[in-house]
């Protein structure tokens, strides 16, 4: 049975997409069946991972809006292993929307039910906010990573994070947990840096993940050519680091008494 893991901070630039794209594709070159779910207007996951928008005959918005078979959207990546359901531009409008929708939190849920089972994890690349999309994200996972960015001000807006976290645990997901916060663009040459791995690990203490991801030149790179840092370069800082995380999720999960 597929674990489904939203990727999720209503702040932007912290580094959610790139961990949607490079966790994934990290799973997948440990032999696991990954489905990345795009489920940001923006589509940087979708262009990131090689996929040409312009080729794309159905999105998530289809399924969310028209009821669309979200087998009928997921597409095969370059990196074996590796699929995507696809989004772009139209999903600005999806929000408005499902307002009217029965359901209208769980209808992602009830689209990854139908396909969850194929693969060994989901993870959805949630959309800097805290809309209608990421409540179905949240609603629709069963744990959540938290990007947080080594830089000032990343312990801003988490409290309100959390807080949502707490709603839908407490009204829609109630199995939701914290699969734990990952300390992201870190440069161990920078006293700020240091400084914010510090206070992240001294609230949040086990919940943090022992991998950290650090500032990669390679990893900025790698969208523009469509391909995860593995495939860009394997042996990069970026690509180590992505692997390191994909095995402590692994590990992770194989702890957790009652799972697989």
């Amino acid at each position: 049975m597929g674990k489904i893991i939203a990727i999720a901070n209503q702040k932007g630039g912290v580094g959610k997409t790139t961990t949607a794209i490079n966790l994934a594709a990290s799973l997948a070159a440990l032999e696991k069946k990954v489905l990345i779910v795009d489920a940001d207007p923006q589509a940087n996951a979708t262009s990131g991972i090689g996929i040409d928008n312009r080729k794309i005959e159905n999105t998530i918005y289809d399924c969310l809006i028209e009821g669309r078979d979200p087998l009928e959207t997921i597409m095969a990546c370059e990196v074996e292993n590796l699929w995507v359901m696809p989004s772009n531009i139209d999903l600005v409008g999806a929000e408005i929307e499902m307002l009217d929708k029965p359901g209208r939190e769980k209808i992602l849920k009830e689209i990854l039910i139908k396909v969850k089972d194929n693969y060994d994890y989901v993870l959805i690349d949630c959309s800097p906010s805290l809309g209608l999309l990421t409540v179905n994200a949240l609603s629709a996972a069963d744990s959540v990573i938290i990007p947080v960015q080594c830089e000032y001000f990343a312990l801003e807006g988490l409290g309100k994070l959390l807080n949502t976290i707490k709603i839908i645990q407490n009204n829609l997901n109630p199995a939701l947990v914290i699969e734990g916060f990952l300390l992201t663009m870190y440069d161990s040459r920078l006293r700020l840096s240091n400084q914010v791995a510090e206070e992240v690990n001294k609230h949040f203490q086990q919940m943090v993940f022992r991998t950290i991801i650090q500032r990669n030149v390679k990893l900025s790179e790698a969208p523009s050519f469509g391909q995860p840092a593995i495939l860009y370069d394997a042996e990069s800082r970026g690509s180590v680091n992505y692997l390191n995380l994909a095995k402590e999720v692994i590990e992770k999960e194989e702890f957790v008494p009652g799972q697989n």
